[in-house]
């Protein structure tokens, strides 16, 4: 069983953890031997909880229903989209449906699997402490400068501050040893420790021993994400077993329970290390290993191999073990969240919160302010605060910091930074004011953020995604009273009811409505406008999260170092962040054509889900119907000329998004070259007619309806698109 402790076997706080272990896990026989027989009898799909369950799926892109036909046998009759088929075996196991490949029970899996697990492994290191009571432990990067490993590894700062961390402490591919990069741990800048949950977080020297560069070992991203793991699936530990070189147990760990806190895992491995990270096979971190569950007789006592009451004095080698025991990752992250910090250390602990890009890590959030009371002092001069169990944590912070919240609004909101005047500014540089006392900070803003777009998934997904009879009824009630006789009075008459009907009128943020409910399809995820690609909502969230600390750093830059730059100078600062760091959404009508304003900006029913490749490729290039578009070499999104572009997918989706607008804005778009102009309007009734209404523009027009009031007619009504007289809507 995996287990390795650095401090010596006598110390107090060993045989409590052992016994502490022991305890939950012996609270936990019934239910667990409960998912046993499940996952013996009926498979993973049943051991967890549902919900978790179905979140474990969604994430990785599997349906519910079509998994539970999967995993039935292959004679067996199965319902699926509604219709009873029989699934020919060859299709068990397969790489599009076989629901053993995305949960891991079927050993058959792709090289990539181990080159993904190669890359990972580089970010875990062997911990060393020196001096009295020292040894080894694991420990694991989770942001550019700090190290995750357990608090039984390192209790104090004053432990920290004579251990080291090494990385490439392994074989090579030769079978000889390669040269460890060893780092010195800098508790002094940060550390933050909690013993209830036994972790501690520490910041590592940017360069170690040899001149070697800490970046170059890369980072584990963290998530507090739900559906990373479910009961029945099997975990990948690398570890330092004993301080030994780097080794890993593979897939042989299988979860048995998950409680609140901890999650249970049986091993045929002896050994493992404390500290280590323990891996989903999509190389997600979803528990930190932290102790080894022995056995124990009826007093609760742990036993020896003889079966004998153990001693500390036996060792710990002659400890009989039965399974282990990890903290959630998530719950070190609530954990880590709930700490009071300032300065620096704010800055370095946000760090860990901030997922990393294909070219690296995001630009960290911007710090938070620091609360109305500040953490009591420390013997030692670090800041301290009582953990919700009683547990301390500590976090050392040698300099103090002014942190001065700032809010940054897109355009140049005057109740925020009171400026003369936006569209007509007087000569010479525009005084900009600080902002007012107690204003919240930007990281705490784009935190409440996502916690909000987060939380409102959650609660869609446990709505139906679309009610056909309720929103019949509505429809009908929206549109009484029009009269569809003369197409330029029906025009008119849609043109005022959308007006009249559209409130309220979010602004653009779609991380809040567009990917948490209105985007999504059937499944729970969001496909790409253009090109079809699908994503999770949490994935295009937080990364558009990550944006926007990005675009907000820049910005607070700005106002603290050209603070006599005008509302041009701001304008164009901030025009060009959003050319080169998009979010993952595509306004149909380019905001380039309407100058940004609003409600045209955040109005929902021209808003979709697009990845930045396809936003950015598209650009504000009007659409397009190319003759040759089926033969011609194009790029995933569509094909882009100078004539326009047309997508790869959505084109009726699109068609009538910008009927929807061109309807509601009339005389909005169309007045310059570059936008669409009238003698294009025969293309949209042509993608309009050739591709139907689907339901997920259905359930779009419905959710939509629910949060700024008015509806899209093309949708409710396609046959109206033929009688509308469009004439008026172009200056």
């Amino acid at each position: 069983m995996t287990t390795t402790e650095l401090f010596s076997p006598t110390e107090p706080d060993y045989l409590s953890q052992l016994t502490s272990a022991a305890a939950r896990y012996a609270d936990r026989t019934e239910r667990r031997e409960r998912n046993r027989e499940v996952l013996r009898t009926r498979g993973v799909l049943h051991a967890d909880e549902p919900e978790r369950v179905e979140k474990r799926l969604a994430r990785l892109g599997a349906d519910w229903s079509l998994a539970t036909a999967i995993e039935r046998e292959p004679s067996d009759p199965v319902a699926a989209a509604g219709s009873t088929l029989r699934l020919p075996p060859e299709s068990f196991g397969s790489d599009l449906l076989g629901l053993e490949r995305l949960i891991g029970r079927n050993n058959l899996t792709p090289v990539a699997f181990l080159e993904e697990g190669a890359l990972v492994s580089r970010s875990v290191g062997r911990v060393t402490i020196n001096g009295p009571g020292g040894g080894h432990g694991t420990g694991f990067m989770v942001s550019p400068s700090l190290l995750l490993t357990n608090n039984h590894v390192l209790r104090s700062q004053e432990e920290a501050r004579r251990s080291v961390v090494a990385f490439s402490l392994q074989a090579g591919i030769d079978g000889r040893p390669l040269t460890p990069a060893v780092f010195q741990l800098e508790p002094h800048r940060f550390f933050v420790t909690d013993r209830e949950l036994d972790f501690s977080l520490v910041a590592v020297a940017e360069r170690g021993a040899r001149g070697e560069a800490l970046s170059s070992f890369g980072r584990l991203t963290l998530s507090e994400a739900q559906g990373t793991v479910v009961v029945g699936e099997f975990v990948n530990i690398i570890q330092h077993p004993r301080g030994e070189p780097k080794q890993l147990a593979l897939r042989e760990n299988q979860i048995v329970d998950i409680l609140d806190r901890f999650t249970h895992y049986e091993s045929d491995t002896r050994e493992g290390s404390s500290g280590s990270p323990v891996f989903n096979d999509q190389w997600e971190v979803v528990a930190l290993h932290h102790s080894a569950v022995p056995k124990t007789d009826a007093e609760g006592r742990p036993l020896s191999v003889d079966g004998v009451p153990w001693t500390p004095d036996m060792g710990d080698d002659r400890l009989a073990w039965k399974a282990n025991e990890g903290v959630r990752i998530s719950r070190v992250l609530r954990a880590l969240r709930e700490i009071t910090l300032t300065g620096a250390a704010a800055r370095l602990r946000d760090e860990v919160f901030v997922p990393q890009t294909a070219a690296g890590p995001a630009p960290a959030p911007v710090e938070s302010a620091p609360p109305p009371a500040a953490p009591a002092p420390s013997g030692n001069g670090a800041a301290t605060r009582p953990g919700p169990d009683g547990s301390r944590a500590f976090v050392a912070d040698g300099t103090a910091h002014l942190t001065i919240p700032l809010r940054i609004s897109v355009g140049l909101d005057p109740s925020v930074f009171p400026v003369a005047s936006v569209t007509a500014p007087p000569p010479g540089p525009v005084p900009v004011a600080p902002p007012p006392a107690g204003r919240p900070d930007t990281a705490s803003a784009a935190e409440r953020d996502v916690d909000a777009a987060l939380v409102n998934h959650r609660l869609a997904r446990e709505r139906p995604y679309y009610d056909r009879p309720a929103d019949t009824a509505a429809r009908e009630a929206y549109y009484a009273g029009v009269a569809t006789d003369d197409g330029d009075a029906l025009r008119r008459a849609l043109t005022e009811l959308l007006t009249r009907t559209h409130g309220p009128r979010p602004r653009y943020k779609p991380m809040r409505l567009v990917y948490p409910w209105v985007d999504l399809h059937r499944d729970g995820r969001l496909r790409s406008i253009y090109s079809g690609n699908d994503f999770s909502a949490e994935e295009f969230i937080r990364a558009d999260a990550a944006v926007e600390a990005a675009r907000t750093a820049r910005i607070q830059e700005l106002f603290l170092h050209e603070g006599t730059a005008g509302p041009a100078e701001f304008e164009a600062e901030f025009d060009a962040l959003e050319a080169s760091m998009p979010f993952n959404c595509e306004h149909v009508v380019p905001q380039s054509w309407f100058l940004k304003k609003e409600p045209m900006r955040g109005d929902l029913h021209h808003l979709f889900a697009c990845e930045v490749g396809c936003n950015s490729f598209r650009g504000n290039f009007p659409y397009f119907d190319f003759p040759h578009f089926d033969e011609a070499v194009r790029d995933a999104c569509g094909l882009r000329e100078s004539t326009g572009f047309e997508p790869q997918e959505g084109k009726g989706t699109v068609a009538r998004a910008t009927l929807y607008f061109l309807l509601r804005y009339p005389k909005q778009v169309g007045d310059t070259a570059r936008e669409f102009p009238e003698d294009r309007l025969p293309l949209l009734l042509s993608w309009h007619a050739s591709e139907p209404v689907t339901e997920y523009e259905l359930h779009r027009n419905a959710a939509i309806a629910e949060l700024q009031g008015n509806r899209n007619p093309l949708i409710d009504h396609p046959e109206w698109a033929e009688r509308i007289d469009f004439s008026g809507v172009w200056p």
